[in-house]
């Protein structure tokens, strides 16, 4: 976590974009407060030079009155001018904030969310940018306008009397005092109290993605109880936080207040005794004093925002300083042969735990690479690496001869294609999750990809057609249609080379069936990897690699293998025996 120097230095260059607003805010803003702070002494001239003498003109007075009353309107216009210029400013500062975190989540490296939880990441765009804005918003607005109220104030006290004005001085640094030691107690709470709401929102997010599997082995009580383990640490750091405020807020400074107006009190008393004493002064003065606590209160009430937002900018910031990848015009990119090549790559996801070791083959232009093995055998981490979501510890991989850690990473997948085991489909419709925005991939070409993965039938059998809307994840359609849907839409970006990440695995035969028939078609000049789980779909593959615990044990193809009698063959074997039996049975 950053220093909170660091972290106010930062939060400060965010400010500066908008200079000219604040500053021009803070102009009218003094303005305001003049306007405000001149009433009470046009009401001391009129209590000390008319309402004192023994023949009162009204004339002069309403006058003075107008001119007060003038004054209290001048003071509202500039007031609301100054507020909402700083309350807007504040907005786009985080408005800007939080588009600088979207954009470099883009960027970081997928390593970083294999080990951290959705939910804390949603947390950090969504909740602390939030607290970030209370910062600006609240108590920016409240520290500045409290500022120059207290500078203002302090002037008139002075006019109307010297000596008082500088013992009311010494106020300043007893509040100065209070907060220190209320911002020393209640930023460990504080700080707790964030990491239990951003721990919370990490389960809660968790819990409703694996709900079936919660209910299912009954782990509903015991998720509860995981989840009120945290609400009541956070509940417990809250309350000590609220007794921390209560004793040094309000309660010091109206207690200070109360002591000092009688003290001032006591001493234009004893002015009055000889005789000294203006009454228009002794009121403005009183009334002077009565300001001075309210800007300091209202200081205190927006500290907790402040250590909340503090906090919650340091998190920000960790995120922004973590290494990304610069986002490049991936539209200049050049299409690819898709000539691939592995040279001796050796990978691990933890250091001293190889999950691929020596890694090496090579895949032509138009080429099906079938990867198969068990699980954990490092079929995945060969995709995941040639879709540089990873980089190799040791090797080379090349696209065309051209090494892809030279590649920006957006030019390296402009003409690449995937289609996962488990799809997703956004929340949007048909079209749109064929075409994603694309605006080369018009509706002629959204109804070739989905006719030739065979999902056009049913897809025009719906209500709306191809604009008929998809739920979020595309719950309401089956595991079949959604892999289609995913299937069309890698087709429709026509990649040059083509992964298939046990795309068939969840899905009917019959519909395997029909994506076969389009592997056909789409496999034609461009190279393609399939991660098989079912070996009957990769016969026709022009390279079959079998992998055994992060190394290749054997390759080439369907009839190669066979002859083998190795691995291959077993696991072939096995899985014809497999539907024979589930053949036999449902017949």
């Amino acid at each position: 976590m950053e220093s909170k120097q660091n972290v106010s230095r930062r939060l400060f260059q965010y400010a500066l974009h908008y200079k000219f607003r604040i500053i021009a805010a803070l102009l009218i803003l003094c303005g305001a407060v003049g306007a405000e702070l001149g009433g009470p002494l046009i009401i001391q001239i009129i209590i000390d030079n008319h309402l004192s003498n023994e023949v009162i003109e009204i004339s002069p007075i309403l006058s003075l009155i107008g001119l007060y009353v003038g004054l209290l309107i001048t003071a509202s216009v500039l007031n609301f001018i100054q507020g909402y210029a700083l309350q807007t400013t504040a907005l786009r500062i985080i408005k800007n904030m939080r588009m600088d975190l979207m954009k470099h989540i883009q960027r970081i490296p997928i390593r970083y969310f294999d080990n951290t939880p959705i939910g804390q990441v949603v947390s950090r765009i969504a909740n602390d940018t939030e607290a970030i804005r209370d910062l600006f918003m609240s108590f920016m607005a409240t520290f500045v306008v409290s500022t120059v109220q207290l500078i203002g104030i302090y002037v008139f006290l002075f006019i109307l009397d010297f000596k008082l004005a500088f013992l009311c001085l010494l106020l300043l640094p007893v509040f100065a005092l209070i907060m220190y030691i209320h911002l020393k107690y209640s930023k460990v709470f504080i700080t707790i109290m964030r990491a239990r709401l951003s721990d919370m929102n990490a389960m809660i997010n968790e819990s409703i993605h694996v709900m079936p599997i919660i209910q299912a082995f009954k782990r509903e009580r015991l998720t509860v109880e995981e989840f009120e383990k945290l609400n009541q640490d956070r509940y417990k750091n809250q309350l000590k936080q609220f007794r921390v405020f209560a004793l040094s807020s309000r309660n010091a400074v109206g207690t200070i207040g109360r002591l000092v107006t009688a003290m001032v009190i006591w001493y234009f008393g004893s002015q009055s005794l000889e005789g000294a004493i203006q009454f228009g002064v002794f009121y403005v003065f009183i009334d002077y004093l009565g300001r001075i606590f309210q800007p300091i209160i209202g200081i205190f009430d927006q500290l907790t925002n402040a250590q909340r937002a503090f906090v919650s900018a340091g998190r920000v910031f960790t995120i922004l300083d973590m290494d990304g990848k610069e986002i490049s015009n991936a539209d200049q990119a050049p299409r690819p042969e898709g000539r691939v090549r592995f040279d001796d790559v050796t990978f691990a996801y933890k250091s001293g735990e190889n999950v691929l070791k020596n890694i090496s083959f090579e895949a032509q232009k138009g080429e099906t690479i079938a990867l198969v093995g068990h699980t954990g055998s490092g079929k995945s981490s060969i995709m995941n690496l040639l879709l540089g979501f990873y980089e190799q510890n040791e090797g080379k991989i090349t696209i065309d001869n051209v090494d892809v850690t030279k590649l920006s990473k957006q030019a390296l997948r402009k003409h690449m294609g995937i289609v996962l085991q488990d799809p997703f489909l956004f929340a949007g419709d048909i079209k749109f999750n064929v075409s994603l925005y694309n605006e080369e991939i018009d509706m002629n070409k959204v109804k070739d990809a989905l006719q030739k993965v065979g999902a056009s039938t049913f897809v025009e059998q719906l209500p709306k057609g191809y604009d008929e809307p998809v739920v979020e994840r595309g719950s309401t359609l089956s595991a079949g249609q959604r892999q289609l849907i995913s299937f069309a839409r890698a087709l429709a970006f026509d990649p040059a080379i083509l992964i298939l990440d046990e795309a068939t695995a969840s899905i009917d035969s019959e519909t395997e069936g029909l994506i076969q028939k389009a592997l056909k078609v789409v496999s034609e000049g461009r190279t393609t990897f399939v991660i098989a789980h079912r070996l009957s779909t990769i016969r026709d593959a022009d390279q079959i690699l079998v992998l055994h615990r992060g190394e290749i044990v054997e390759r080439g193809n369907h009839e190669e293998l066979m002859e083998l009698k190795g691995r291959y063959h077993k696991m072939y074997q096995l899985q014809k025996g497999e539907r024979t039996q589930k053949s036999t049975s449902i017949s």
